[in-house]
């Protein structure tokens, strides 16, 4: 079963339940694909997705901080429970370990070396962890290995 099929199931079970809050945040997910594949003319694959639902859980989790120091924990816990549901789509996410090993042999097979390769090395990390690893996880491991 592909990942917009799953989306599509979990909108209707969570109609059928009248979870408006569920219901309200697969709509929204559903929408930015549905955007993006209108302003790109293209179909998305499962890959893309994941790279959409990566993007709306960041963007959840920069409002929660600001709702916080806002004090407004009221919409920052709104916010905390589109990021659980958003969450269920994403795959297995690596480990901190893992991480640190993969952008080790990134390191080494591109033959970076120093802060100056940091944008090399993150796209190619990109490409190969995208949708496996929260990406700010991912920098922090690029700079730690090119600062050695």
């Amino acid at each position: 079963m592909s990942l917009r099929d799953r989306i599509n199931d979990d909108m209707k079970a969570a109609m059928r339940a009248k979870d408006s809050e569920r219901l309200g945040t697969i709509r929204m997910l559903l929408a930015a694909a549905k955007q993006r594949e209108v302003d790109e003319r293209i179909t998305l694959d499962d890959t893309q997705l994941v790279a959409i639902v990566d993007k709306l859980i960041k963007q959840r989790k920069d409002s929660i901080t600001a709702f916080t120091q806002g004090g407004r924990q009221d919409l920052a816990d709104k916010e905390a429970a589109e990021v659980r549901v958003l969450e269920a789509y994403l795959p297995q996410r690596l480990s901190a370990d893992e991480v640190n090993t993969a952008v080790a042999a990134l390191v080494a097979a591109l033959g970076a070396a120093g802060p100056g390769d940091m944008g090399r090395v993150m796209a190619a990390a990109k490409a190969q962890l995208g949708g496996q690893a929260e990406m700010a996880l991912v920098s922090a491991a690029v700079k730690q290995a090119l600062a050695k």
